[in-house]
């Protein structure tokens, strides 16, 4: 008999914030389920996302994930106490630039992490570009996490390469994206001031050191599946000569775990949401959330809860700004009493995964993130389109006009800080919303809804797309280690 092959121990370094690492801790997980050893690499303040995540998991069955902690630099770069994340910093938004100085100084730890362990590969985050060098200097393979859709990263380089947005006239003058393949258009004001302004500047550069780092990396691990969008999968391939392994819906691997607990604790009952959904018949509730980093201002949070309240829809609102505590000036007099049995509003941290699932839900009101987008594909529920900054605007196109499950609310500017001349009336919410729930053209989104949620839980199936590009991930690097060996 031969000798058994080479138990492979992977490292995971994410980027501090909730978006980059709970699909981190999801994909530990799935390759500790193909009995690769994993570690995450985090902070202080951020272990509990994962420790408290590990401790259930592995009670229930599931392998164990290790767990390692950096000390995050926070006094070194100018920083509060504490300040070891992306939704904490984006509460004062003049910290952003010290925050990612932060992260950055962690390259030292990393690099003697790294040499004392030596790995078989790093998966780290697109924010960490330095992470190539850094692995490279101990034959380690870097492998590239965005976060991101594959449609997304197609979109951004062509825009990066070909600046479409300096052949318009005025901001809400329409461009076509060139060479995709779909037609896809935007206007000026929805990309950002940094990445169309006219000079060099420091968010360029970084973009340009990411696609760089990507390039010379190992290869890139997308949130993705084949199936949902394949042309874009061919393109990056083909036409960007990237190699990519599509391994997604990667939150699907949680299903026996408490989804109410998944990236924080929620800050509602499991049980009194589950109680309030299972009292709504199917396809009745539309369920708003626009994310852990999204800003949203006071008068938009009332534009919001009038549109609800004329709509007439059953809704369960997670409201993280304004709200929270006593303070209720943002919504409409009454509103609360008025909408009674009808409408949850959840002030914090919100069982996603959880509401999402459920029958009860028609509609999902997202800020587009990736997370939340592919979390609502993979529960088979059609969307309102909300985006606020980063990628959001390109996965909006992919669910409003590839996948066609979704319909916009009509934003036309990216923004981490909305101001009030940028309010989406309510008129227009209610409109989307309306549209989303009734109607011929609702039922034919419901319909690409549900039939993209059983291509998402088929591909990470085993045979699945997701399952065997995993499966080829892992020979890909037990391969590159043999020849390693062979040469040495």
């Amino acid at each position: 008999m031969g000798a058994e092959p080479h138990r492979l121990h992977i490292v995971l370094f994410p980027f501090p914030a909730h978006g980059h690492m709970i699909p981190i801790l999801d994909i530990a997980r799935l390759f500790a389920a193909r009995n690769v050893e994993a570690t995450i690499i985090t902070t202080h303040v951020n272990a509990p996302i994962f420790t408290k995540a590990v401790e259930t998991g592995h009670k229930m069955g599931y392998p164990l994930i290790n767990i390692k902690l950096f000390k995050f630099p926070t006094k070194e770069a100018g920083l509060p106490e504490g300040c070891e994340n992306a939704e904490i910093v984006m509460k004062q938004p003049g910290l952003i630039p010290q925050f990612f100085e932060a992260t950055q100084m962690l390259r030292g730890q990393l690099e003697e992490y790294l040499d004392r362990v030596r790995p078989d590969c790093l998966v780290a985050d697109m924010f960490y570009p330095w992470a190539t060098d850094s692995a490279t200097k101990f034959n380690v393979p870097r492998l590239v996490f965005h976060g991101i859709s594959c449609f997304a990263l197609c979109a951004n380089e062509m825009i990066q390469l070909y600046q479409p947005y300096r052949n318009v006239s005025s901001d809400d003058e329409r461009f076509t994206i060139p060479r995709l393949p779909h037609e896809i258009k935007l206007v000026r004001s929805q990309i950002s001031s940094e990445l169309r302004a006219e000079k060099e500047n420091s968010s360029r550069n970084k973009k340009k050191l990411v696609t760089d780092t990507e390039v010379r990396s190992f290869g890139v691990i997308i949130n993705s599946f084949y199936e949902l969008e394949p042309s874009y999968a061919e393109f990056y391939t083909k036409e960007l000569g990237r190699k990519a392994w599509y391994i997604g819906p990667v939150s699907l691997c949680n299903r026996s775990i408490e989804k109410a607990r998944r990236g924080k604790q929620a800050s509602i009952d499991e049980h009194e949401c589950l109680t309030w959904l299972d009292s709504k018949t199917p396809a009745s509730v539309v369920y708003l959330c626009f994310g852990s980093t999204s800003v949203s201002i006071d008068p938009q949070l009332h534009e919001i809860a009038m549109a609800l309240e004329c709509s007439g829809k059953n809704f369960i609102w997670a409201v993280r700004d304004g709200g929270n505590g006593k303070n209720k000036e943002w919504l409409p007099l009454g509103f609360e009493q008025r909408t009674k049995g009808r409408g949850l509003i959840i002030r914090g941290w919100a069982p996603q995964v959880l509401i999402l699932e459920h029958q009860a839900v028609g509609a999902f009101v997202t800020h587009c993130g990736w997370n939340s987008t592919i979390e609502g594909i993979s529960a088979g529920v059609p969307m309102v389109t909300w985006p606020f900054f980063a990628e959001q605007f390109y996965n909006e196109k992919l669910v409003t006009k590839i996948l066609r499950i979704g319909v916009s609310v009509g934003v036309k500017k990216w923004s981490r800080t909305p101001t009030v001349d940028d309010l989406i009336s309510q008129e227009a919410i209610e409109t989307a919303v309306r549209e989303i729930m009734d109607g011929e053209k609702a039922d034919e989104m419901r319909l690409r809804a549900k039939q993209l949620k059983k291509k998402a839980w088929k591909a990470v199936e085993e045979g699945g797309s997701s399952y065997t590009d995993l499966s080829a991930l892992i020979n890909d690097l037990r391969n590159y280690h043999a020849q390693k060996r062979v040469q040495s």
